[in-house]
């Protein structure tokens, strides 16, 4: 829990951009989890400096997010502060013709379809791919988000990180580690940091094209998502990586019998096996159970071991 100092500090710098025991079911797109200690919202980027340097100084956990929409919080909740960035970190911008193409940055709190859409409307290709992703192009880079028609490695140029200390650096796209799914900083890059380093925006490399033909694209990618993915209940994404080869994790889960399956209000979406859904007031141990029963499930059946995409945070 926070001292009363540390509330103090937060409450007479950060006013009403401050919650405190803020419940993060209202905050994620599971519609579940427990409280936070502290929720703070900075207005400024200069803001989030400052609450990077006053948690490291007064030895705070502090969990950066965007809008939530790849993260579980455990019912009973985030010790420390939650930090959120899409009130500061919003623009996106472009610059003109560089070597390879034109580069866009867009800053860490702005949303994935915002750049897609920049992207389309300023006739630039690339970032079709992500056409219906949600969350932020800050989550978006750390989990290198992609389908099946290209990810973030495929666009990005350079990201801007923000350390502990206080300091920004670039790093460049051949000094960062891409997998599946994940983006890693490399080693030289870590042993300046004792924190996680936070990543403050990333500039994409795209490419002029015809803005109708683009149009016309992301209708049609969108059009597709859609159709095979749920929708009407809160949820959150594809919540298992897929094998890295043979059968996606959905089929795998289909396979094992285990599409509709529901525990307390938490449901295997019977659209699309790979999507869990809040069917009915779930709550996160609901979600938790049938994580389980899926990696027991499929690991037994297939002798495969499923890994979540989904970020699980919490005590």
């Amino acid at each position: 829990m926070l001292d009363s100092d540390s509330k103090i500090w937060l409450e007479s710098r950060f006013k009403n951009s401050v919650r405190f025991d803020e419940s993060m079911s209202k905050h994620t797109s599971l519609r579940v989890g427990g409280a936070a200690d502290a929720f703070v919202m900075p207005e400024k980027p200069e803001e989030v400096v400052e609450i990077i340097r006053g948690c490291r100084q007064k030895d705070i956990p502090c969990l950066v997010i965007g809008d939530g929409t790849n993260l579980l919080v455990k019912d009973s909740g985030i010790r420390g502060i939650v930090i959120v960035l899409t009130k500061c970190l919003r623009s996106i911008t472009k610059r003109d013709m560089e070597r390879d193409g034109i580069i866009v940055t867009a800053l860490a709190g702005a949303r994935m379809q915002a750049l897609c859409s920049f992207a389309v409307n300023n006739g630039l290709k690339g970032m079709n791919f992500a056409i219906g992703i949600p969350g932020t192009v800050g989550g978006g880079i750390m989990m290198n988000a992609g389908t099946a028609h290209g990810s973030i490695k495929g666009v990005l140029d350079s990201i801007k990180i923000l350390l502990s200390d206080g300091h920004t650096k670039i790093i460049m796209k051949e000094n960062l580690d891409f997998e599946y799914r994940k983006l890693s900083l490399k080693d030289e890059v870590k042993k300046v940091n004792k924190r996680q380093a936070i990543i403050m925006g990333g500039c994409f490399c795209l490419h002029p094209s015809d803005p109708k033909e683009l149009q016309k694209d992301a209708e049609e990618i969108l059009k597709a998502r859609k159709e095979r993915q749920p929708s009407g209940s809160p949820g959150a994404g594809c919540f298992f990586k897929n094998p890295l080869s043979g059968k996606t994790a959905g089929e795998l889960i289909d396979l094992a019998g285990l599409k509709g399956k529901s525990i307390g209000g938490a449901e295997i979406s019977l659209k699309h096996a790979n999507f869990i859904i809040n069917r009915d007031r779930a709550s996160a141990s609901d979600i938790l159970a049938i994580i389980e029963l899926v990696q027991e499930t499929v690991s037994k059946k297939f002798n495969i071991n499923l890994e979540p995409e989904v970020k699980i945070v919490g005590q």
